[in-house]
């Protein structure tokens, strides 16, 4: 035990140091990783926006940060499955906390939301947010579009999300179709996997609906986003309801029908092709969990972003 510390996250004296938690104790950043505000050396950044007041169906997506960082604490640092790499050994990452918010104003959320991303993004660092509802991920978009121009969006969903949106709207389900009209993303290289809904328009995203991605394999999924999306700048947005019920039940919006877990975990890992200026994970509502089996996934796909980000760290 000499050489075993107890809450990493705030003991650690370096951003890259290994901890030796027990999985069951500590203090529960996003898997054991710092602490603090300081963007100082930091390579990437994971940041939670606990908001729920966009949704349309089951509220309590603002529970998904502290799900996600829970169930990470089984990911002690070891080599992690499948990158074969501890992501951490020469990858500076922090846990930069949540997003304040004020939950009797929500006008104010995107802006606020916005204005930090920006912050953040200024440092240089990669960021990688935990929703909160869907419509985070729309003030996020104009963060990184700001800086990288307009993206390909990689969006993994059981919903289209380009509802109909006057533009003002605090709505998860409208945010794409806002997101095109204002140049925010770049339909013809933008696409979304798992959907498993129809909406009135497709704003000229390619969409690979829940059926093909059934009969497809891992290997075929990653390649048509690769070669769709080219070489152009983008973000991935995993919605958690992409998966099935039977794999996620911890969430809003559930559409039976889905890939598994497994399955859309095998796509993630084999996009490092992709030039991916920014992530998220939204839409894990514990509440209506069963034994952390949609914190889990959601954990699980959040890892998988760093496995990509240190592979490509390693190569430079």
């Amino acid at each position: 035990m000499a050489n075993q510390s107890i809450d990493h996250a705030f003991t650690t004296t370096s951003l890259t140091d290994r901890a030796t938690d027990p999985t069951y104790a500590g203090a529960l950043s996003f898997m054991r990783r710092k602490y603090t505000k300081s963007l100082e050396g930091a390579d990437a950044v994971v940041w939670g926006i606990p908001f729920d007041a966009a949704v349309s169906n089951r509220p309590g997506a603002r529970f998904g940060p502290q799900a996600i960082r829970r169930a990470s604490a089984i990911m002690d640092n070891d080599p992690q499955y499948p990158f074969e790499r501890d992501l951490f050994e020469s990858m500076a990452v922090i846990d930069y906390g949540d997003c304040l918010l004020d939950y009797g104003n929500h006008q104010e959320t995107p802006a606020t939301i916005e204005r930090e991303a920006t912050k953040i993004l200024a440092s240089g660092a990669f960021l990688m947010s935990m929703g909160g509802d869907h419509y985070v991920t729309w003030p996020l978009l104009k963060a990184h579009a700001a800086k990288h121009g307009p993206l390909a969006l990689v969006q993994f969903d059981a919903h289209q999300d380009t509802w109909f949106d006057d533009g003002q709207r605090i709505d998860h389900g409208s945010f794409v179709g806002r997101a095109v009209r204002d140049g925010v993303i770049d339909p013809t290289r933008s696409i979304q996997a798992g959907i498993r809904t129809h909406a009135p328009e497709d704003c000229g995203i390619r969409i690979l609906y829940g059926n093909e991605v059934e009969d497809m394999t891992a290997s075929r999924i990653a390649q048509t986003i690769l070669d769709h999306v080219g070489d152009a700048a983008c973000y991935i947005t995993f919605d958690i309801d992409c998966l099935d019920p039977a794999f996620a039940p911890g969430t809003g919006t559930p559409v039976a029908g889905g890939p598994s877990s497994a399955k859309m975990l095998s796509v993630l890992q084999k996009l490092g092709g992709l030039d991916m200026k920014g992530a998220d994970i939204v839409e894990v509502a514990p509440a209506y969990d069963h034994a952390d089996i949609t914190a889990i996934a959601g954990a699980a796909v959040a890892m998988h972003y760093f496995g990509l980000l240190a592979e490509r760290h390693s190569r430079r």
